[in-house]
């Protein structure tokens, strides 16, 4: 019997696929750690490799620029191939690049394995939404996808800080040879436990211009993009702005929020089978209020801590909502190559967010900040509000893996 299927003679759902579905948030996971890494071990990379700390910088930018632009090019190409192989491709892609960035004394070779990292990471976030939700019973596709991105959170509020203090205990190079460990691990587990579905044969493709305007589509990922932006605008600045607010405790501000997106993700979790669309609206309302808050009493310790909790909540489970309806709205036949539009916007929005904050802190201070994200987010409230008829429905749509 197909995960997808009713039980039998009963009515009730069956349940949700945990150990596949574990596998896949333990590969979100990996991706997130592999590449934010290097940002938490500047001073230790940069003279092993024999280049100033900015330079290891930007095996970050490297990863997320070959991530941004791989994603939709290589899952269209590879679309027509079972989904499970080329899954446990990409880990061992992974598996290859951290064991590459372990080894290497050359900063030309470490920066190349980390484009083929981002590489990697652009085709399996393509794929692990829509893995997930036909992996999942009709009807629990959301609580599915908010099991597997639940995983990017672990990695931001613990993973990261995690492998960075274990670079330092024992060596940068034993850290990323733990990740390249963890992906093979993840080969054999997701072999074991990940059920396989058939590619998209040729002729039933739906080329990629009409995936991008099928109904739903460029409404969620308009709101993809707003609500990134308006995000990085400040979270990108969150250190000065804490500082202009003054508190001078940044790790603690980012401790609240990393702590409270885990919240977000359960009760996004509980919520997004049921009222998607009014969670979701509800999230947006309380980031937009978060930033009026921010903007007018940041300056009071109790309004700055409790705005950020609020915040770490609605942004923890906004992600989930967006990915379900994109999911919902795309259908099995073409959610990885909407997934992979979805994941080129997501980027987008982290650089044009960070880069928008940077020229605004530079020209108007941190002061600005919440005012120049505020606007950002009421645009995706407000595309969310008039989507309801394709894009944000009330329910989720039911659909069952084929």
């Amino acid at each position: 019997m197909s995960t997808a299927t009713i039980a039998k003679g009963t009515g009730v759902p069956a349940s949700l696929p945990w150990p596949g579905l574990l596998a896949l948030s333990t590969a979100a996971f990996t991706a997130v750690v592999t590449e934010l890494l290097p940002a938490g071990l500047l001073p230790r990379m940069a003279p092993a490799l024999g280049v100033p700390e900015s330079a290891v910088g930007f095996l970050v930018t490297g990863y997320a620029a070959a991530s941004f632009v791989a994603a939709i090019p290589v899952t269209a190409l590879l679309r027509g191939l079972p989904r499970r192989p080329v899954l446990m491709g990409t880990l061992l892609g992974f598996a290859l690049s951290n064991a590459v960035v372990a080894l290497s004394s050359s900063y030309g070779l470490t920066f190349a394995a980390r484009l083929v990292a981002g590489v990697m990471g652009g085709t399996l976030w393509a794929m692990l939404a829509g893995h997930a939700a036909r992996m999942a019973p009709a009807g629990r596709q959301g609580r599915a996808v908010a099991v597997v991105l639940a995983g990017i959170t672990l990695a931001l509020s613990l993973g990261v800080p995690a492998g960075t203090a274990l670079a330092g205990a024992v060596g940068w190079r034993a850290a990323f040879g733990l990740l390249s460990g963890l992906a093979v691990v993840l080969v054999g587990w997701v072999w074991w436990r990940v059920p396989d579905f058939p590619g998209r044969p040729r002729g039933a493709r739906l080329p990629l211009a009409r995936v991008a305007v099928l109904p739903g589509l460029p409404v969620i990922l308009s709101v993809t993009l707003f609500l990134l932006l308006g995000h990085q605008v400040l979270y990108t600045y969150v250190a000065p702005f804490t500082a202009y607010a003054g508190f001078a405790r940044t790790d603690v501000v980012l401790l609240v929020f990393g702590a409270c997106t885990v919240a977000g993700i359960w009760v996004t979790g509980l919520l997004v089978d049921r009222r998607p669309r009014a969670t979701l609206l509800g999230a947006l309302t309380l980031c937009a209020a978060v930033m009026l808050a921010l903007a007018g009493y940041a300056d009071l310790p109790g309004v700055l801590l409790g705005s950020v909790a609020l915040w770490g909540v609605a942004f923890g489970g906004a992600p989930t909502l967006i990915q379900t309806a994109l999911v919902d709205a795309s259908g099995p036949d073409a959610c990885d190559v909407a997934t992979s539009l979805q994941t080129t916007v997501y980027n987008a929005g982290i650089a044009g967010g960070s880069l928008l904050g940077g020229v605004v802190l530079d020209a108007r201070g941190p002061g600005v900040l919440p005012w120049t994200a505020l606007p950002l987010v009421a645009l995706a409230l407000t595309a969310v509000a008039a989507g309801r008829a394709h894009a944000f429905p009330a329910r989720s749509r039911r659909w069952s893996a084929r």
